[in-house]
């Protein structure tokens, strides 16, 4: 008598297939993405393997060894990426807080893509849906809810969370570019990888006064750039709801950090992007660092990004309503940006 059942090697060929087409195509989902969505919210050991191999990765100094231009080349790279995550896929993807070419988006779709994060319609989607239900029971990544580890980094590998939920990005999701990007996130990682050897080569070649090579520059820039990057945008979630001050009473527990606007180039000031997410600035006050908004400010004065949008007076009225001195206030509206945009003649990419 014969039985259709798999063999258990089948069955395991057959699911390590699908985990390279599903790391090749994110929407690719045999069951179908509503199926996934019901699945169980739970660490899946497999979606832990980048992650696993990115922390591991770093070991390799042991081997490559330190050049003082890994190092810079590391520190720059970490900044240009938190700036393409924080500006880009957070400020812009996630709240549209300015406008910006077409072009514009899709480069810094692919800058942000180096960061191992994902694809910016993915991200963005995610933190829509975090804002929206911020801290209660479907909030995915709330230590609240889940506990610090688990919104820290044990949601982005629940299966449940993998899909893109493109019905909340349908804006940008109408760009087949970003949706190409999307799919297919481990292409620009393969290729980041790919030309930080060949650079490091190159240099080892024709300028050896450097002292790097092919493979110190891929691990420093590769590894040991990603890795505090990708941890200090995952404090956002975790740490940034549990450490820190409160200036607005907002109905969940965000919470305002010098320490991780420092890190994050500005996105520390949690609380006050909880209480009006829509402003390209998320410190509000002069005294509050926020080197993202520095930057699209200078951006906007050459025209690549226009509409950038400030924080209302209401809000700042609203400060000094909940304890705000009258002083620092008052220096903060003088402080408000009233960007007027720059003539575009560039393509609107939203």
């Amino acid at each position: 008598m014969t039985t259709d059942t798999p063999s258990l090697p089948s069955r395991m060929w057959r699911g390590f297939v699908i985990m390279l087409r599903q790391w090749w195509d994110t929407d690719y989902h045999p069951a179908g993405m509503d199926s996934l969505r019901q699945s169980p919210d739970e660490i899946d050991l497999k979606r832990c393997a980048p992650f696993i191999f990115l922390h591991l990765g770093c070991l390799f100094v042991i081997w490559v060894g330190f050049s003082w231009f890994a190092l810079a080349a590391a520190v720059a790279l970490y900044v240009v990426r938190m700036f393409a995550i924080t500006a880009f896929y957070h400020r812009y993807f996630s709240h549209r807080a300015y406008k910006t070419s077409r072009f514009m988006q899709f480069l810094f779709a692919v800058i942000g893509n180096t960061a191992m994060q994902r694809g910016a319609l993915w991200w963005a989607a995610h933190h829509r849906h975090h804002h929206q239900h911020s801290d209660e029971e479907v909030d995915v990544h709330s230590p609240i809810q889940r506990g610090f580890l688990w919104s820290h980094i044990g949601w982005i590998t629940s299966p449940r969370n993998f899909p893109t939920e493109y019905s909340r990005i349908k804006d940008f999701a109408k760009h087949p570019e970003l949706v190409f990007l999307n799919r297919h996130d481990m292409i620009i990682p393969l290729l980041y990888g790919a030309t930080l050897w060949l650079v490091g080569w190159l240099l080892q070649m024709y300028a050896p006064s450097l002292g790097t090579t092919g493979a110190q520059l891929f691990v420093w820039g590769f590894f040991v750039s990603t890795v505090p990057l990708m941890h200090g945008t995952f404090f956002i979630n975790s740490l940034a709801h549990v450490f820190g001050g409160r200036r607005f009473k907002t109905t969940d527990t965000s919470r305002n950090s010098l320490l991780l606007a420092v890190i994050t180039l500005g996105e520390g000031w949690h609380n006050n992007h909880h209480h009006y997410m829509h402003s390209a600035r998320q410190g509000f006050y002069w005294y509050e660092l926020d080197i993202s908004f520095y930057v699209i400010k200078m951006l906007s004065w050459v025209g690549l990004v226009w509409d950038v949008r400030p924080v209302p007076a209401k809000i700042y009225a609203e400060a000094r309503n909940q304890g705000i001195s009258k002083d620092s206030a008052a220096s903060a509206d003088a402080e408000e940006d009233d960007i007027s945009a720059p003539t575009a003649t560039a393509e609107l990419g939203s």
